[in-house]
């Protein structure tokens, strides 16, 4: 398959230390150009990186002939509008989460130029402990499912970081609640009907830095989730069914390259002595997620995630969000 040209909108941190390498390791990607408001920025990471082209602002990128795709880390306010700008320029874009602050502004995404690809880019879905505990909840390994249990935090105060800032799309819920939310819609595949949500907000910065939720996925399945921006480092994901649980141990931030374990325990032993681990190849998410893309650029497979799917996820952030104004349940 002929390689897919890239370009990335922001130096980022996740670009640089995560994506771009990831895009670099694929016989599929080629990543030609950088763009950032600061030239001297875009040039510095370009020479860091190996990347040939180095731009001074988003549009001059845009314009490049030569780019096909693009990589668009940009704060969460400016998803859609740099989102909607490069598919304009015709160009295809994986869109970082969340894809927008709202179902609504997310819709935007349905006028897009025929023949364009848009993905929201939750990697975790591309990675084989994901793909692997999915296929044991519908092979019934653990009976029914029955309820997911999610936690995931990170520990930051920084003002200057745009996770601490309301006004552009800041907080938990949009920077880590949201693979939540796509736990159980990815792991039940199905849509929640309702969701309830307890918030605390930052004093000085009014970003929920702690959110827990719980969401009604019908047929006694449920959702129970927290996440926080204020906490010690820790993440984990469990599916508990009628017969037996699921664990993933580092669901969000797999090492990349290395491999990876899924904690299956019948419940017959509740030290965990009858834990059964199956170990998962070494892989970078961030990879498997770009070759998956571009083998949709090239029209090799469909796109797996679509902008339906980005804009149903969006839905249950809104909820979310009602539910915290309103303090009681609200439908997605």
């Amino acid at each position: 398959m002929r390689m897919v040209v890239w370009g990335v909108l922001s130096t980022a941190k996740i670009a640089r230390e995560k994506v771009i390498p990831a895009l670099q390791r694929s016989p599929l990607c080629e990543v030609r150009a950088i763009a950032s408001r600061s030239l001297s920025s875009a040039r510095e990471t370009a020479e860091r990186l190996g990347i040939p082209r180095a731009y001074g602002s988003y549009r001059e990128l845009l314009e490049d002939p030569e780019i096909e795709a693009v990589y668009n880390p940009v704060p969460n306010h400016l998803h859609i509008p740099l989102t909607l700008e490069a598919a304009r320029a015709g160009k295809h874009v994986l869109c970082e989460k969340p894809v927008a602050l709202d179902a609504a502004e997310a819709a935007l995404l349905r006028t897009l130029p025929v023949g364009i690809q848009v993905m929201e880019a939750f990697m975790v879905r591309f990675h084989p402990q994901w793909l692997r505990a999915r296929e044991l909840v519908r092979s019934g390994r653990i009976g029914e499912p029955r309820a997911i249990q999610v936690f995931f935090s990170y520990f930051n105060r920084d003002p200057l970081n745009t996770r601490n800032r309301v006004d552009i799309g800041g907080g938990a819920l949009y920077d880590i609640g949201c693979y939540a939310i796509l736990a159980g819609r990815f792991l039940f595949g199905a849509e929640p009907q309702r969701a309830v949500a307890l918030v605390d907000r930052d004093t000085q910065f009014r970003t929920d830095r702690t959110i827990s939720g719980l969401l009604d996925f019908g047929e006694g399945r449920q959702l129970t989730f927290t996440a926080s921006t204020q906490s010690a480092p820790y993440q984990r994901v469990q599916v508990c069914g009628t017969l037996g649980r699921i664990e993933l141990q580092i669901p969000f931030n797999a090492p990349q390259g290395e491999a990876m374990r899924i904690l299956v325990d019948d419940g017959s032993a509740l030290d965990g002595t009858r834990i059964q681990i199956e170990t998962l190849p070494p892989c970078d998410q961030y990879t498997l997620q770009a070759e998956a893309f571009c083998r949709a650029i090239r029209g090799e497979e469909v796109l797996p995630f679509s902008v339906e799917d980005a804009i149903r996820n969006m839905r249950v952030i809104d909820a979310l969000f009602r539910s915290e104004a309103s303090a009681r349940w609200e439908e997605v």
